[in-house]
């Protein structure tokens, strides 16, 4: 960018954006100049706090304009007390109505109308944000690469027994840390959340201090212990590192993709210090070429792992949470066998694709070959161009 000055402001979008079942207000900063296809941030606030709130008290305007993408500021229908929805069925559930189905809505008017890159919308958000960024993740994977939740609580937590699909509902059990469950209970929330769903799963971070005095510091172990089950991860970190970003902060990162990354804070209390630079080199919201996207997995990744044009691998996935292998992949065999010591069942799949001496016409296997806004090849040289959602198409093996 030629200047970090800016004559942007926030600016509130009154027009209709679509599906927006509980009212929820829009607010959006869109920086003076902006590459071809920008980046979308989305950033919820918190509870009593606002999307005023939210643009001043952050420096992602700021980065925005110097990085040029794009923030979406929604703000809560909720005049109570500003929460957001976290607790509904409806929010809980893929385009099941609530808060989160207004939000995604933005998303989508935002991405047709700056002709946004669908494959680089990412969600972060403290308190209430955080909750509401934990929600987005679980009921609508397909449209978030990544998220970052401050001292948050896991998805479903503040659900009602039985999920009643209660508006407006504060779980006391959770905000206490008293709802304790394994990561396949964890997980099967998330699952349930949309029915059937095979593809990408958000990768996401997570900040917790250990003094925090409004949403317990379990609720931190016990979304760990529900994202590594759904992204298919083991439950001890392939690493820490102590004073990381702040002194008295541990940093663990789990799979050998940093996929998920769990941020401890020694007695810091629920009003943790946001980590913007942190947040943005997770998301790679500096990058301007070949950056990070929705749709670019890690190796160890079951549903991630692509094959090479002329060998066979062995994937194996775990159906106890929400992660498989996608269905458009030439399955030739599979085998299932119980583990031990646990009700879960673990299954290989063969992928095989073939070669071809032909030279190539068209897009090449696993690049993008159409969606909104698309403007490349959407024939493929090799493969079959697979449809995901109205953003996103993909060669991938016939």
């Amino acid at each position: 960018m030629a200047s970090f000055s800016s004559a942007a402001s926030l600016v509130k979008i009154t027009e209709n954006f679509g599906a927006n079942p509980r009212n929820v207000g829009f607010h959006i900063y869109v920086p003076d100049v902006l590459p071809a296809h920008p980046a979308i941030l989305v950033n919820p606030h918190w509870c009593h706090g606002s999307a005023q709130a939210s643009y001043a008290g952050s420096q992602y305007a700021t980065l925005a304009s110097r990085h040029g993408f794009i923030v979406i500021y929604p703000d809560s229908p909720n005049t109570a007390d500003k929460c957001w929805d976290v607790s509904s069925k409806e929010s809980l559930t893929h385009n099941g109505g609530g808060d989160a189905q207004g939000i995604v809505s933005m998303v989508k008017w935002t991405l047709n109308k700056y002709k946004g890159d669908a494959k680089r919308v990412f969600v972060t958000g403290v308190s209430s944000g955080a909750m509401m960024t934990q929600v987005l993740l679980g009921s609508y994977p397909d449209v978030f690469a990544a998220g970052a939740a401050f001292a948050g609580v896991p998805f479903s937590c503040f659900a009602p027994a039985n999920n009643t699909g209660a508006y407006g509902y504060w779980n006391d059990d959770c905000a206490k840390g008293r709802v304790i469950k394994t990561g396949e209970q964890w997980a099967a929330n998330v699952v349930a959340a949309y029915p059937g769903y095979e593809g990408w799963r958000p990768k996401l971070q997570l900040f917790h201090g250990t003094n925090d005095e409004i949403l317990d510091y379990q609720n931190h172990l016990e979304a760990v212990k529900q994202w590594t089950e759904v992204l298919g991860l083991d439950s001890t970190p392939v690493s820490t590192a102590a004073n990381t970003p702040l002194t008295g902060w541990t940093k663990s990162v789990y799979g050998q993709s940093g996929w998920l990354e769990a941020y401890s804070a020694a007695g810091v209390p629920h009003d943790i210090r946001v980590q913007e630079n942190t947040v943005m080199a997770f998301f790679d919201l500096t990058c301007t070429s070949n950056c990070f996207q929705w749709g670019q997995g890690g190796e160890d990744l079951p549903w991630c792992d692509a094959p090479s044009s002329s060998s066979s691998v062995s994937v194996t996935a775990s159906t106890t949470g929400s992660v498989r292998p996608t269905t458009t992949s030439a399955v030739v065999s599979t085998t299932a066998r119980a583990t031990s010591t646990t009700s879960s069942t673990r299954i290989t799949t063969t992928f095989v694709t073939s070669t071809s001496t032909s030279a190539p016409v068209g897009q090449t296997l696993w690049g993008q070959c159409g969606g909104s806004g698309y403007t490349g090849a959407t024939a493929c040289a090799s493969g079959t161009c697979t449809t995901y959602n109205a953003w996103y198409a993909q060669c991938v093996p016939n």
